[in-house]
């Protein structure tokens, strides 16, 4: 029986599967927040939430930090998106604005609304997901960019405040993940060299586990060959 939960936003979508799947193989009690369908299926429990709205939020953490047997010690913040512009001049404030909700809003809900149930159990850690976009920016794309740095800045905020409290942040920085939807969107690009998600997925259950405890406030190149 698990005797911790996890947190995993996006556990859906074409990196979530492979997370969810690698925290239940460990052991860990899986809880994934979804638009519809709640219930437990495969890998994890699904929950009903919008992770744009805060009350729905801490519904949903307060879900995963439910059972006492197996408390709150991870959250993975996987929701997120692309969405190329045009140049600054040529991108409306909406667009460029839509980036940052997708990426940062719900990554800084669930960690606001997690914190407290981590502080609660003792510790414990928050994986976020950046982009080498953040770091080395490309033309075209100022939103995603943007967001992308945002959140590498806001999970090194919460590294630094949270690190004598026995919570960790660290910040997975891909490039090219091997989804479905990637594909679609590139599909003349060479999908040799992009990283699979199942290559990701025990990165980030290493960044989760207590075997990382030194480890907080660092950036995770997983660039695979791209």
């Amino acid at each position: 029986m698990a005797d911790r939960t996890v947190l995993v936003t996006g556990g859906t979508g074409g990196l979530g599967g492979a997370v969810t799947a690698a925290f239940a193989a460990a052991g860990w009690r899986v809880v994934a927040p979804v638009r519809s369908a709640p219930g437990k299926g495969g890998d994890a429990t699904y929950v009903t939430a919008d992770l744009n709205d805060a009350a729905s939020v801490d519904t949903a953490v307060a879900t995963a930090a439910g059972e006492a047997a197996a408390p709150l010690r991870a959250v993975v913040n996987l929701v997120g998106g692309y969405a190329s512009s045009g140049l600054v001049h040529e991108t409306p404030f909406e667009d460029f604005e839509a980036m940052l909700t997708l990426n940062l809003r719900s990554t800084y809900l669930v960690t606001h609304a997690a914190l407290p149930h981590l502080l609660a159990a003792g510790g414990g850690a928050v994986v976020c997901v950046s982009s080498r976009a953040a770091l080395t920016p490309f033309a075209g794309a100022a939103g995603y960019i943007t967001a992308k740095a945002a959140v590498l800045a806001f999970s090194n905020a919460v590294a630094a405040e949270y690190r004598q409290k026995g919570v960790r942040c660290n910040t997975l920085v891909p490039s090219v993940i091997d989804t479905p939807a990637n594909r679609a969107a590139q599909p003349d690009a060479d999908h040799s060299r992009w990283v699979q998600p199942e290559a990701i997925a025990p990165v980030i259950l290493h960044l989760a586990s207590d075997e990382s405890a030194p480890t907080s406030g660092a950036a995770i190149p997983v660039y695979g060959r791209a």
